[in-house]
């Protein structure tokens, strides 16, 4: 009955329906991406199709069997790996494609479900429900998946093996004889694998534990018989595989090997540290598996052993590093609005290159290089996971929300889709999800349609536009600003600065100050940012400075061949014909609002208005923007707002206290409202 009443069996049949709905979509999106990871790889030629497997490919795309797997150093697995594709030899290399394709395909869901079904409980019956397609979309877009779909390689195969010995109850408290094959076969494919040997023996299942080396000698002894020389390639030569494939100081070796190679160290000094650092990350990580083996988490077991073995291979290229992705199991943080935090991590250093995680400068490049090798190190040995026997497991501190409010207009329909939260979020969580925010709205604005001829087609309608409303006063003004040195300097560094240094600063004023409002301030700048996205790929026009024969300046730049435009670094990087709507009057008009909103003094609530009206001045006189792409960016903000407001209510919510707020700030009383409650 408890877990009957705990799985949500009496949940409202509206309730139980948006489950099904959400079911649905998920299903449908995990679909849809595994269908179109699959067409990736077989729409490329064959050349291109599985790179690592292309060394066995002889005449007439047909695999051959004679030869060494290690002829040009391109085939990373060991021998017992290169004898699995030994059956396959007689595949026409199309048709190898294509069931090489589905074949993994299969694998992947498969690892995705077993994550899912290992997922420790107790769990409601919607999380139970929905954490299969969700895994499933996870584990197809993370990067080791993608790689392994290139390449070809069979590095998914040991994954699957460990999740079916590890955390398949019928085979990991049985006898431990087929755990210990299962893990033996894995480590024979994967040999950083064996890792999981000791596991298993500090967990008390050490007939499986033996059973593992067993299984492991039994095969590498049986590819030394087969295929010595190749096996000696493979053990001696190259020392288990540390020299095959990409240079170990590669950013794709994301080891503890590879890390101290690209730091400049060489040599024996270099061995003995990674021999040191190493032992040290296998004793403490295996500790803490085992630790959370035995509080009954056997998937975050497996993940952080898996962790441990990416760190401490020699080589742990990028279709390796798939255990990475399975720490997300792992709770972490006494309130909810913090449990977010790693599993946001974990698929960000999973799914997105490196250089979409971390901006581009010196400092923090480093962290963005190796981001997959220390969210290795973070889940082995650092990151305090929580145990079921805490009183955090699935109580954590909850969130204070706001009540609904009656909006100020009763014509005006509230959808009021979730409750507002008034606490302060969770830092890093914000600046991640900043962080690839910017970095999707750079990327869908510089890849929205800019043929120069549609956009200066749209530019003579905006013009014609201005004219018939006698508002085409940009020209006049841009020659005006020109012609003053100073104003024209001036002009440019405010273009250039402010668009983003204001709306940061004022950001982090409301995220220290007003935590309450912040949350619905940058909720609706994100959905202006959103809908302005939408306009530059609806309607491409290029600004009065990259309009033919119109006579206006480019103040900034000079002037320019249209046909060959040159703005410096901007020229690769940003879409110049994204002029409507001008995001820099929206995010000026934002800031003004909010600065109106929160400022105590009148004249402050002025004077944050008077930044729009200079903003709206500068894009004129620098002929970036028209009059009409000003009343765009001011639309945009308009719908940001109302869509807020529409999902949420009332921004401003009049409360007795709100948690985490200063005095005198958002825990102003402003009358007879409904208090703050808490809720998850």
């Amino acid at each position: 009955m408890v877990e009957a009443e705990r799985s949500g069996a009496g949940d409202p049949p509206r309730a139980g329906s948006r489950t099904v709905v959400a079911l649905g979509a998920l299903w449908l999106i995990a679909g849809v991406l595994a269908v179109r990871q699959a067409a990736v790889v077989l729409r490329r030629p064959p050349d291109r199709r599985f790179t690592d497997l292309a060394t066995w490919i002889g005449e007439h795309g047909v695999l051959r069997t004679r030869g060494s797997f290690y002829e040009d150093d391109r085939f990373t697995g060991t021998p017992v790996g290169g004898l699995v594709l030994r059956p396959l030899t007689n595949a026409a290399e199309r048709s190898l494609g294509i069931g090489w394709t589905f074949a993994t395909l299969l694998l992947v869901v498969a690892v995705a479900l077993l994550a899912a079904r290992a997922l420790p409980g107790p769990l409601s019956r919607r999380t139970a429900l929905l954490a299969a397609p969700v895994a499933v979309s996870l584990t197809v877009l993370s990067l080791p998946v993608r790689s392994t779909f290139n390449l070809g390689q069979t590095s998914i195969i040991p994954v699957l093996l460990v999740l079916l010995a590890c955390c398949v109850p019928r085979l990991a408290q049985g006898s431990g004889r087929a755990s210990g094959v299962l893990v033996g076969v894995a480590a024979a494919l994967q040999p950083a694998v064996l890792l999981f040997a000791p596991l298993l023996w500090l967990t008390g299942r050490r007939r499986a534990a033996v059973t593992a080396g067993a299984t492991f000698a039994a095969a590498t002894a049986l590819a030394w018989a087969v295929a010595p020389d190749d096996s000696w390639t493979y053990w001696i030569h190259h020392i288990a595989g540390a020299g095959l494939g990409d240079k170990p100081d590669g950013l794709t070796n994301q080891s503890l090997h590879g890390l101290l190679l690209r730091l400049g160290l060489r040599g024996p000094g270099e061995i003995a540290l990674y021999g040191v650092l190493a032992v040290a990350v296998a004793v403490l990580g295996l500790r803490r598996a085992a630790h959370y083996a035995r509080d009954g988490q056997p998937l975050l077991a497996t993940a952080i052993t898996g962790c441990v073995a990416v760190a401490v291979s020699p080589t742990a290229w990028q279709h390796q590093q798939l255990w990475i992705l399975l720490a997300i199991a792992g709770r972490v943080g006494k309130r909810r609005a913090d449990r977010m935090v790693w599993p946001v991590l974990v698929v960000l250093v999973m799914t997105l290159n490196h250089t979409i995680i971390v901006p581009d400068n010196p400092v923090l490049v480093p962290i963005g290089d190796n981001a997959p090798l220390l969210a290795a190190l973070a889940a082995a040995c650092a990151v305090p996971f929580l145990t079921r026997t805490s009183p955090m497991w699935d109580r954590p501190a909850p969130t204070p929300v706001a009540e609904p409010q009656r909006g100020r207009f009763a014509w005006v329909p509230l959808l009021r889709f979730w409750k507002r939260p008034l606490n302060r979020p969770n830092l890093l969580l914000e600046l991640m999800l900043i962080r690839v925010g910017y970095f999707v709205y750079s990327y869908i604005r510089a890849s929205a349609p800019d043929e120069r001829g549609l956009a200066e087609s749209h530019g003579r309608q905006i013009i014609g536009a201005e004219e018939f409303l006698h508002i085409d006063f940009e020209h006049g003004f841009n020659h005006f600003v020109a012609g003053i040195g100073w104003l024209k300097d001036t002009m440019n560094y405010y273009y250039g600065t402010f668009h983003f240094l204001v709306p940061l600063s004022l950001l982090a004023f409301l995220y220290v100050r007003r935590p309450a409002t912040y949350r619905w301030a940058r909720t609706a700048l994100a959905l202006a940012t959103l809908l302005a996205l939408v306009g530059f790929w609806a309607y491409p026009l290029a600004p009065p400075r990259l309009m033919p024969g119109r006579g206006f300046i480019d103040t900034a730049n000079g002037p320019q061949d249209l046909s060959n435009p040159d703005f410096g670094a901007l020229t690769d990087l940003s879409n110049q014909y994204a002029a409507m709507p001008s995001l820099h009057i929206g995010w000026s008009l934002w800031c003004g609002v909010m600065i109106a909103v929160v400022a105590p003094k009148v004249w402050m609530k002025a004077l944050g208005m008077v930044y729009p009206m200079m903003t709206f001045l500068v894009i004129i006189g620098t002929a970036n923007h028209y009059v009409l792409d000003a009343c765009g960016g001011a639309l945009v903000v308009a719908s940001g707002f109302g869509i807020q407001y529409a999902l949420t209510g009332p921004g401003r919510t009049a409360l007795a206290r709100i948690p985490a707020a200063r005095r005198g700030d958002d825990a102003e009383t402003a009358g007879a409202a409904p208090p703050a409650r808490v809720g998850g």
